[in-house]
């Protein structure tokens, strides 16, 4: 008998969220809180404590990849290899497709908040119930946006015990899958900008990417920084 009930949770979060609510849910790199509305999008950021800077991730899956974001060849290819070939998680940057119809869900302050110079940042390939999640959210044609569950600049949560109060206060709903799979990196996913190359956050399974891009395209990505 399965410990989760994955497509009954997935369901459940995916309804509050479509409803216009703000879920914590389980991924492999992480807990993240999420939200399907500017109204709720917003209510996240705040109770974050975040910068201006910051931007939410989309949580995607690779239809949704092909759909949204605009890539070379090369680019798919390297999400491929990462996501597929290998079956690591990602934060993938790439050029958007603004006009598609599912972002047209959101309002331009929860797209400003989003996006950056025309660019989307999707979680891709981050475990059983985000890959269920993901489904859900395509299928029915309803946006999800978050980031991790935990208050800026403390560090990601692997577990639901570790999320601080004022997190879960604004959730309507937590699945607790307990432990996620990558707490060894203590860190979020490795977010990688698929056609400029840059890394902007070395995080979990940064250095298999970088064997990856090292071995199948030729690209040295720089070291994970110490300290």
């Amino acid at each position: 008998m399965a410990l989760f009930d994955i497509p009954g949770d997935s369901r459940r979060a995916f309804d509050v969220l479509k409803g216009g609510g703000i879920a914590i849910v389980p991924n492999s790199i992480g807990y993240s809180i999420l939200g399907g509305s500017g109204a709720s999008l917003k209510r996240i950021f705040e109770a974050k404590q975040r910068g201006a800077s910051k931007r939410n991730a989309m949580v995607g899956n690779h239809d949704m990849h092909m759909a949204l974001h605009v890539c070379s060849t090369r680019g798919r290819e390297i999400v491929d290899a990462i996501t597929r070939d290998y079956d690591l998680p990602m934060g993938c940057i790439a050029p958007v497709r603004l006009g598609h119809p599912i972002l047209r869900k959101l309002d331009s302050e929860a797209i400003d908040a989003s996006t950056k110079d025309a660019t989307l940042v999707m979680l891709l390939n981050a475990g059983p119930f985000h890959a269920e999640l993901t489904r859900l959210s395509y299928a029915e044609q309803h946006p999800l946006f978050g980031s991790s569950a935990n208050l800026t600049m403390t560090g990601t949560k692997f577990q639901v015990e570790d999320i601080e109060a004022p997190i879960k206060a604004i959730s309507d709903v937590v699945i607790d899958h307990g432990l996620q799979r990558f707490h060894p990196y203590g860190a979020s996913s490795t977010l990688i900008n698929v056609e400029t190359l840059e890394i902007l956050r070395h995080g979990s399974c940064f250095e298999d990417i970088a064997y990856i891009l090292k071995r199948h395209f030729g690209i040295a990505a720089p070291p994970r920084p110490r300290g």
